[in-house]
Parts: C-alpha cells; structure tokens; sequence
C-alpha cells in the first residue's frame, strides 16, 4: 500500500468551489493529453450516495446480497463496486490504492480539495467565493476567468491548451525528480 508521498504515479488535482467548472475543464483536458500520449487515470469524489449498479441486474442482487465486493467484467471493461460499512467520508488515499497503476502516467483528482497533495486551484470570482490557495500550500497554481494578484502560477481558466501545457510541464517535472532521486 502506497502514501500519497511515495505514490508510484504522478498525482494532479483540481480543486473548487462546487459550480466552478471542475468536470467541465477536466472533460475538454483530457481528450488533449491523450492525444498527447498520456494515459490518464481520474477519481472524482461525490458527497452524494452513488448507485452505478441496476435493480434487478445480477451484480446489483449479489451486492444486495450480502457482497461486499462484487467485480464486474466485460471484454469492455470491468467494474468494481465496494460496500462501505461505515458510511465516512472518503479519503484519497483509499482511491488511489484502488487504482490499476499498470497502464497509467498521470492520476487526475476531482475533488478532495481539504487533502494535501498538488493541485490547480479552479476560481471564478463572480461566484463570490474565498480564495482556497491562502490556506493550502498543496495548491500549485491558480485557474481563474480575471487576473488575479498572486505568487503562484496563473493560468486562464478557458484557455484548455493553456492549461494542458501546465500538466504536461508538471509531469515532466515531477518525472524526472522520480528518475533523478
């Protein structure tokens, strides 16, 4: 089992408000980095109870069964639905553990914004929210739609090609710190 520190694959987040774009950015970012060649891993969080599974469907009647882990596959692809016991709040590293680090070179992370590990701070200032990067130092640069007065990197949050280039920058930097080290 893996920490966030020594996770094996590089780890990239992108952290906001609810309503600041996150999956949109991240639906047009990634079709880019695949063209790039990048082989993109993404855990999103939820506060909402998800259901995947189908009443009546086999894998949702084992489950209901009593599973608490049921393995779903295909020639398309396989799903894995696990049973919490206790209903707490997730927490990245579990996810990540839960990741098929085989075939992947980048794990994207929606969401998770109060845990620490890198991520591009999504802002949009009309929406009348708080800065988040004055109080996490995990935040490694700033997406927002105006200038903003900072230290940190600033990107546009519209300019997608912009912001792949930041990705593709940070992954080549933390790459080569893993070969280097």
């Amino acid at each position: 089992m893996y920490s966030i520190e020594n996770f094996p694959k590089v780890i990239l987040g992108f952290a906001a408000y609810s309503g600041t774009g996150k999956t949109t950015l991240i639906e047009k970012l990634i079709p880019l980095l695949v063209a790039d060649g990048i082989r993109i891993g993404l855990i999103k969080h939820s506060h909402h109870d998800i259901e995947m599974d189908k009443p009546g469907k086999d894998s949702y009647r084992l489950r209901k069964a009593g599973a608490c882990q049921v393995v779903l596959a295909s020639p398309y692809r396989t799903i894995i639905f696990k049973e919490k016991l206790q209903h707490t709040e997730a927490n990245l590293l579990e996810q990540l553990n839960c990741v098929d680090l085989n075939n992947l070179d980048l794990v994207l992370v929606e969401g998770f914004r109060d845990e620490k590990f890198a991520k591009i701070e999504l802002h949009r200032p009309s929406l009348g929210k708080p800065l988040l990067y004055p109080n996490d130092p995990s935040i490694i640069a700033i997406a927002a739609d105006q200038p903003l007065s900072t230290s940190l990197p600033t990107l546009n949050i519209n300019d997608i090609e912009q912001i792949k280039v930041f990705v593709l920058q940070y992954l080549a930097l933390k790459n080569s710190s893993v070969k280097g080290a």
